[in-house]
């Protein structure tokens, strides 16, 4: 079994649910007392938000690429960032180490690309607003990625980060959430893409208008094939 380097806390809460899923997959493949080998370098969020509220994505680049550094010298043997919006920053980080680097982007595509086209994102205002995860899917998978309107897109960062970051799950932000989702599908959306890593928290394929697709779950999975026997070869060099 390979090391899965985990690059965490942005927010823990997320991180937390990688962990339990990495390892949920690992034993229901093993079966018995079998879990992950796991390497974590959990960063202060703290840290992180400012960073990208004041721009500084150079910056933040640096601070992952380090905490990859730490990773494969720890004896990781490819590399996650536990959140889709500093995947911005992911050719950086990629290009930081000798290991792969297992994007959310590209395994979240694959999955999609067996027969959706028009995903609603949902996501922070980052992910949603920057051109790094639309351009990123239209351009290796030909999908054409959705996102909510200006006031919708408010609602759903506020949500994560005043709320979900936190360990706070609200019923009424969950049926906003809802909403927001039916709109999509009115717009044409043919499902939606909890493309932030703790939206898991709070939207599941029971409560939604659309076919979800949960990144959090989809990135853990990749995590422990590759761990288990995927060949690395076949992770792609970013978009």
């Amino acid at each position: 079994m390979r090391t899965i380097g985990l690059i965490g806390g942005m927010s823990w809460e997320s991180t937390a649910v990688y962990y339990r899923q990495i390892n949920e997959a690992v034993r229901a493949r093993l079966g018995g007392l079998a879990s992950a080998k796991v390497a974590l370098q959990s960063l202060d969020f703290s840290e992180v938000v400012a960073l990208q509220k004041s721009n500084r994505w150079g910056d933040a680049a640096a601070l992952l690429s380090d905490a990859a550094r730490r990773l494969e010298a720890a004896g990781a043997d490819c590399v996650l960032i536990c959140t889709n919006t500093m995947h911005l920053v992911a050719n950086e980080v990629a290009g930081a180490v000798s290991i792969p680097l297992i994007d959310i982007r590209q395994e979240t595509g694959r999955v999609l690309a067996a027969g959706k086209q028009r995903p609603l994102l949902l996501a922070t205002r980052y992910t949603m607003e920057h051109g790094f995860y639309a351009d990123y899917m239209r351009d290796a998978f030909g999908i054409e990625v959705m996102v909510p309107n200006e006031i919708d897109r408010a609602k759903v960062h506020a949500v994560i980060f005043d709320e979900l970051c936190r360990g706070i799950v609200t019923e009424e932000s969950r049926q906003a959430l809802e909403k927001i989702i039916v709109r999509g599908k009115e717009a044409g959306a043919d499902c939606v893409i909890l493309g932030c890593t703790e939206i898991c928290l709070s939207v599941t394929d029971d409560n939604v208008a659309l076919p979800v697709f949960d990144s959090t779950t989809i990135h853990s999975e990749a995590a422990v094939s590759l761990a288990l026997g995927r060949d690395f070869t076949d992770q792609q060099t970013a978009v």
